[in-house]
């Protein structure tokens, strides 16, 4: 039996900066394929976006939880975006300002139609928080299927991580969708290279919304 061609891992080193924009009014045409990454504030978001791109500086990152505040467009090549998202569920923020957040992430999420996959980080020591289960709701709402890096992997040990992976998957039992859970590293490089692997697979099986002629 013959096995299906492997799909070409996509040159993430070519990814780069679009805009930036507060809402999705603001955003550029909904075309093409868009895959989003969520994450709670210092979930390690910024960090794992530059991490599967290998730039250090692509996306912003800062030991200030909340520093993501915009919604972020890169091009990865034309008519495949990476999309950062406002980070959410960090408490020293203005409440109007979190709620202002809120409702942008939100309208992206179950609006935008370019959307086809989403990126959700969790530390792989707090996963599955309400914000993030919030986030898992809507995905499977929306008939998406995610990703879950369980970020700063390099904190446990190998049997303390593999642990964690058991669990998480055994609670994402309880949530109707398709979900790939992934134990990821920006700082020590692991859950890379799976993760590239599964992005150019998505890219690749998804039909862009239309053609984008503007990257």
């Amino acid at each position: 039996m013959e096995q299906a061609p492997a799909v070409p891992i996509l040159d993430f080193r070519q990814t780069k900066f679009v805009t930036s924009a507060p809402d999705i009014r603001q955003m550029p045409p909904d075309n093409g394929i868009e895959i989003a990454f969520a994450g709670r504030s210092n979930s390690g978001k910024s960090s794992s976006i530059n991490a599967i791109c290998d730039q250090k500086h692509l996306a912003k990152t800062s030991s200030t939880p909340g520093r993501t505040r915009l919604i972020n467009l890169f091009a990865v090549q034309a008519n495949k975006f990476l999309v950062d998202l406002p980070g959410y569920g960090y408490a020293a923020v203005p409440e109007a300002m979190k709620k202002q957040w809120q409702k942008s992430m939100s309208e992206y999420l179950q609006k935008r139609k370019a959307l086809r996959g989403i990126v959700i980080t969790m530390d792989i020591r707090h996963p599955l928080k309400d914000h993030d289960r919030l986030i898992l709701d809507w995905s499977t709402a929306a008939n998406l299927p995610a990703i879950i890096l369980l970020t700063k992997a390099d904190k446990l040990g190998v049997n303390a991580r593999s642990k964690a992976l058991k669990e998480v998957k055994l609670l994402l039992s309880e949530f109707d969708g398709s979900f790939t859970v992934i134990p990821f590293s920006a700082w020590r490089g692991i859950g890379v290279d799976e993760t590239r692997k599964l992005l150019s697979m998505w890219y690749s099986s998804f039909q862009p919304i239309e053609e984008n002629a503007n990257v």
